[in-house]
């Protein structure tokens, strides 16, 4: 039986174990996978400091009080609307296998098109795939028998063809005859977030 982790651990294993992901809103984020005291899996989960997004929701909260427009709205996405779990929930942490390293997740740029992002991932052994996200970065579906740790680098707003070749999905996305199918591209996974005052 694997020893649980305490919070001072969980800590200590991200800050010496996992690059953090800055986010200009939230802070650092802390991307890995965790086992919940219930033995439960979660794969995607994002470590933060409480304290940055305690004090957005203030200025947010003050910013919207004063107009008492969308004050509702602004209420509803910091309370409710989070995939969070509790520190004192998590038996182990440990790196997540969806998680792009942050030297290749910075050399994906900009979007293709309106709320859209594609892009190609090359791999050490020359294959290539399709990748695709609305706005979401911090996780990714990957390729059978892949991990992030075989990721070349990425080739922006480009898609790879059902022949195989590697195409500029700019020009793809204004044809009648797209061969751009959005079921074919690895997305980004949807995660939970846990802040932790200490970390």
């Amino acid at each position: 039986m694997i020893k649980e982790q305490t919070k001072d651990d969980v800590i200590k294993f991200l800050k010496n174990n996992i690059e953090p992901l800055e986010n200009n809103a939230y802070g650092l984020g802390y991307r890995a996978s965790v086992y919940l005291t219930d033995g439960t899996f979660l794969p995607c989960v994002i470590f933060r400091n409480s304290k940055t997004i305690v004090e957005l929701a203030i200025r947010r909260f003050k910013e919207e009080y004063a107009s008492k427009i969308g004050l509702y709205e602004i209420m509803k996405t910091f309370v409710v609307s989070r995939n969070c779990i509790n520190d004192y929930d998590i038996s182990r942490v440990e790196k997540s296998k969806f998680a792009f390293p942050k030297i290749i997740q910075k050399q994906i740029q900009g979007e293709t098109s309106m709320s859209w992002t594609g892009f190609v991932v090359n791999m050490k052994d020359s294959k290539s795939f399709s990748f695709g996200t609305t706005f979401l970065y911090e996780f990714f579906d990957m390729p059978d028998n892949y991990s992030v740790d075989d990721i070349k680098e990425i080739i922006n707003h480009s898609y790879v063809s059902k022949n195989g070749k590697i195409c500029s999905l700019k020009s793809q996305m204004s044809k009648d005859d797209n061969e751009y199918y959005i079921s074919s591209v690895l997305r980004e996974r949807p995660f939970f977030e846990c802040f932790i005052d200490d970390l």
